[in-house]
């Protein structure tokens, strides 16, 4: 298989191995039409082997861990698994590895093979997936890295990655016992339908629908999703900084965005703006960094920080702006992104990778809403505008809000 191709499956239960020159681990997450796992018990792996119509089995030795999926015992309501792959020594790249997923029938019959091309620094892989598509079962040659790891990965889709020392909560940041684990149950023992679904963070810890805190660490946000700024009940009304980075097209030269943020009122009206040009407002609650011409360098290329204990109180509303103040298009950039850390601890809170870019001079990245309770919550956006400087950006900035 090639990337991006996919075939039918002629049999109701597939096993996908992932075979390569080191030990991987193997992993599998069931998931919705909105591409999340509707709890942590849908992240099957070596440390909680057994899931409804999916399991794990450990290779041991030198054979490949793999996943099997009966999809006749998927619940209703998953419409992907996800087969992913990460190399099991501690920091270790996919550089100079090549993975291969095997997929075989109930029988044992190969039906496909699939080796990721052009691997390097990922540190972790979703190789392929099975999915549901117009009634019938299909399986699709991914081969999508990440650099974050397996952590990475559980948490981009959904599941809860508890800080180190909560390790022992099921879905923890993968740690590979000394010995493998028994055999997984039959599929025919897990082909129960789980309890309704439940968001993955707790009804407690998520104070409006469908949004999370920070409880668990990081957050990393798609389009549109909320994560609401507190930690342990309490609201995060310290000083945080916005990060946001680009890098040139791998065609491109220098590229000069600018990074900004609109400060909006109760009723959508505009207060003011800080950019490269106004690097303070508000009486110095929000700072930006100053301007940088091309974006080259690792890390954020602009910071502005906000410091939400001194935002007067009719400051409602914060919108985060990028603009290609050159006229470059954002199909000449690569890697746009933003991220909200802790400005004392420079621990990064909630990160929004830019991954679909548009033809257009102007994106609004995120927002920070204040609530009625005084809390903050933050909002992906990704939404393209025309526009070169951030004067243009006011009126879609209150639309967003």
């Amino acid at each position: 298989m090639t990337p991006g191709s996919n075939i039918p499956l002629s049999s109701a239960r597939v096993t996908v191995d992932v075979a390569a020159p080191v030990r991987l681990d193997v992993s599998g997450l069931l998931l919705t039409a909105d591409g999340k796992v509707r709890s942590d018990d849908d992240f099957i792996f070596y440390n909680q082997p057994a899931g409804p119509g999916v399991t794990y089995t450990s290779g041991g030795g030198t054979a490949p861990d793999a996943i099997t999926v009966d999809t006749s015992a998927v619940p209703p309501g998953i419409e992907k698994i996800v087969v992913t792959a990460s190399p099991d020594a501690a920091g270790q790249t996919f550089q100079g590895i090549e993975p291969t997923a095997t997929v075989r029938d109930a029988g044992g019959s190969v039906l496909a093979t699939f080796t990721p091309p052009q691997l390097g620094t990922e540190t972790a892989l979703v190789v392929v997936e099975v999915y549901l598509r117009n009634g019938a079962w299909k399986v699709r040659a991914v081969g999508q890295g990440y650099a974050d790891g397996l952590a990475g990965i559980a948490t981009d889709f959904g599941v809860s990655v508890e800080e180190p020392a909560a390790a022992s909560a099921p879905a923890a940041a993968p740690q590979r016992p000394a010995q493998p684990p028994a055999a997984p149950p039959s599929p025919a023992a897990t082909a129960v339908p789980p309890p309704p679904a439940a968001p993955p963070a707790p009804p407690a810890a998520a104070p409006g629908a469908g949004k999370v805190n920070l409880d668990k660490g990081r957050v990393s946000l798609r389009k549109n999703e909320t994560v609401s700024l507190v930690k342990g009940g309490r609201p995060l009304l310290s000083q945080v900084k916005m990060g946001l980075g680009w890098e040139p097209a791998y065609r491109g030269g220098d590229i000069d965005l600018d990074a900004s943020v609109m400060a909006y009122g109760p009723q959508r009206n505009h207060i003011d703006s800080c950019y490269f040009g106004k690097l303070s407002i508000l009486n110095g609650a929000v700072k930006h960094s100053g301007d940088n011409l091309t974006g080259e360098g690792a890390g954020d290329d602009e910071v502005i920080v906000v410091d939400l204990g001194r935002l007067p109180q009719e400051v409602t509303g914060l919108v985060f702006t990028v603009n290609s103040f050159s006229g470059q298009k954002f199909t000449d950039v690569a890697k746009a992104y933003c991220r909200l850390l802790d400005a004392a601890s420079g621990e990064e809170l909630v990160r929004f990778d830019l991954t679909n870019a548009e033809a257009q001079t102007g994106v609004l990245m995120a927002k920070l809403v204040r609530q009625f309770s005084g809390e903050w919550d933050m909002t992906a956006l990704g939404d393209f505008v025309k526009s070169r400087t951030v004067r243009g950006m006011v009126k879609p900035g209150a639309g967003a809000l």
